[in-house]
């Protein structure tokens, strides 16, 4: 008997994505699913949006005062009706045969949830799909995110993710971090002895930030999550998250090393790091205007990113500051 889909979307404002991402949805090849939106207290009217579908799709259209994006796809969770809670962020356009191979893949390999890569499509904008590289690239923190092969455990994240529901009441689906509570999901699905795999036939594309500006605090934000999830999980804490620190700080040495000693050693590295990802964004991309942003918007990834693991990190570790008083933003209180 094939698994049962409802899809779970949080929405707030975005109303063009959401027009995108259902009409992506409206070209499945599986037809058999259910969509339930959750509208997180937008300040725009989503219905008439959702109106131009509802002939098509199986939608259930919620609104609610916003809370954030864990809390709202619990709320959709609790009013889902099929077996199976697939997870996309607004932001994304699927293929048309992704239901089809969500069910397939989960008869294939059994789990209790399961997670996909993101990608840019080509109808994206050049600094989309810049960040996109930036974001999925073996050169980056990224590397991880869009490989079966990159991880031991794989993680998967709410932009492209499916649990079981039962699974997902049982560990009390994702908690009341606003920033970080897709891993936060995740590791608390493997501390209470669930599976995650990575499924390889249902990459998304994902559009992301839209300057470099909304990235930069984006990931910065995603940089203070990192010492929060430590704390929370410290059996599955790892070295490498505290690279981009390192690269910030080597960077900073770099420039004291030649303003004060005139020597440009580290720099150099630097410079090297500079030419590997250019050229490897240009093979991957194939056009140098992509090239050229993707070495910017990974180093703004890196030093913020880097920025927000080191400011959480002294706040937490040093200060001794609870996480929900050091970031008050991060946390919906409950």
């Amino acid at each position: 008997m094939k698994p049962t889909i409802s899809i779970v979307v949080a929405i707030f404002n975005r109303k063009d994505e959401l027009f995108e991402l259902l009409n992506s949805l409206t070209a499945q090849s599986d037809k058999d699913f259910e969509i339930i939106i959750v509208d997180d207290g937008s300040l725009v009217d989503l219905k008439p949006t959702i109106a131009n579908f509802e002939t098509f799709l199986t939608i259930r259209y919620f609104r609610k005062d916003n809370s954030g994006p864990g809390l709202s796809r619990n709320y959709g969770a609790r009013r889902a009706e099929n077996e199976w809670l697939v997870f996309v962020d607004s932001d994304v356009i699927v293929e048309k045969d992704y239901i089809e191979n969500i069910k397939k893949d989960i008869i294939e390999i059994p789990c209790d949830a399961f997670g996909g890569a993101d990608k840019a499509h080509k109808g994206f904008n050049l600094m989309q799909k810049a960040i996109s590289y930036s974001m999925t690239s073996v050169f980056t923190t990224g590397g991880i995110r869009g490989s079966k092969k990159a991880v031991s455990k794989f993680q998967p994240r709410s932009f492209n993710m499916g649990v079981k529901k039962e699974v997902f009441e049982k560990v009390g689906g994702f908690s009341e971090m606003r920033i970080g509570e897709d891993p936060d999901l995740s590791m608390t699905l493997w501390e209470n002895g669930y599976t995650t795999v990575f499924f390889d036939t249902i990459a998304v594309y994902h559009k992301r930030r839209v300057d470099f500006g909304k990235f930069s605090k984006q990931v910065y934000q995603f940089g203070c999550a990192r010492p929060i999830l430590n704390q929370r999980h410290p059996n599955y804490v790892k070295i490498s998250f505290a690279f981009p620190t390192l690269f910030l700080l080597g960077y900073i040495m770099g420039f004291l090393e030649y303003f004060i000693m005139g020597k440009g050693i580290i720099l150099a590295f630097y410079g090297l790091y500079t030419f590997m990802v250019l050229f490897h964004a240009l093979f991957v991309t194939k056009n140098i205007s992509i090239a050229g942003m993707a070495v910017i918007s990974t180093y703004i990834q890196m030093f913020s990113y880097g920025y927000g693991f080191l400011k959480s990190w002294v706040l937490l570790n040093v200060f001794k500051m609870k996480p929900e008083d050091a970031f008050p933003k991060h946390f919906h209180k409950m």
